[in-house]
């Protein structure tokens, strides 16, 4: 067996089993996020997509780190036919009973609700401000229209999130492309229509990608 001639060769292959390594783990952490397939049995309805539906909480006053938000997100379930859905959502707290800094995420199977993932890092969301008291029924109409495929823009949608915080509470609609104005500016007009938001709400956009920020602003909220 040949040796190696100076600590250069021997450096050089330590980085190469470290990079090796580190591949491996990727792969393997890749690989434990693909689950089975959600099985629909024949009498029930399926929906286009299947769903996962996560939830996350934190300490009030902490600035989660990028890694502790993920430690933090748990997966409620995962379903594909509108009475799988139902069967978790009866049995959910709704969005207004909730207390703390605390988050339903409900995105498409396979998509994490971060924007660090793939399919949303291109991407960005809109942002829409609520007073207290108006999240359970406005999650619900958004969550309903998102799986009854109402926004019209194919795959776009990633998910939606509703945010629980002690001075209100922030709903938002991931989507994949943000520089897209024209699929941006439909789902705008549809998130309006279907939480049939009052002429004074601020729908903000953000993009996931570089910060950049607009809207349609009416008025300042109250």
């Amino acid at each position: 067996m040949a040796l190696n001639n100076n600590k250069f060769d021997a450096l050089n292959n330590s980085e190469e089993s470290e990079d090796d390594e580190t591949s491996f783990n990727e792969e393997r952490k890749r690989k434990e996020y693909v689950l089975p397939p959600v099985q629909v049995p024949p009498q029930e309805h399926p929906l286009q997509y299947t769903y996962c539906l996560w939830f996350s909480r934190r300490a009030p006053g902490k600035h989660a780190a990028p890694q502790s938000f993920d430690q933090n997100l748990r997966m409620v379930g995962r379903f594909a036919s509108v009475e799988q859905f139902w069967s978790y959502y009866c049995h959910l707290v709704r969005p207004c009973e909730l207390s703390g800094h605390s988050d339903f995420h409900l995105f498409k199977d396979g998509i994490k609700p971060m924007w660090e993932d793939d399919a949303n890092r291109c991407g960005g969301k809109w942002i829409v401000r609520l007073r207290k008291g108006l999240a359970s029924r406005c999650w619900e109409n958004l969550i309903l229209a998102m799986l009854g495929e109402q926004f019209m823009v194919g795959d776009e949608i990633c998910g939606a999130v509703v945010s629980i915080r002690f001075a209100e509470d922030i709903i938002s609609v991931w989507n994949r492309i943000a520089s897209d104005q024209a699929t941006t500016n439909r789902i705008r007009d549809t998130l309006r229509r279907v939480l049939n938001l009052p002429p004074n709400t601020i729908l903000e956009y953000k993009n996931h990608t570089d910060s950049l920020k607009y809207g349609m602003v009416v008025s300042p909220f109250k």
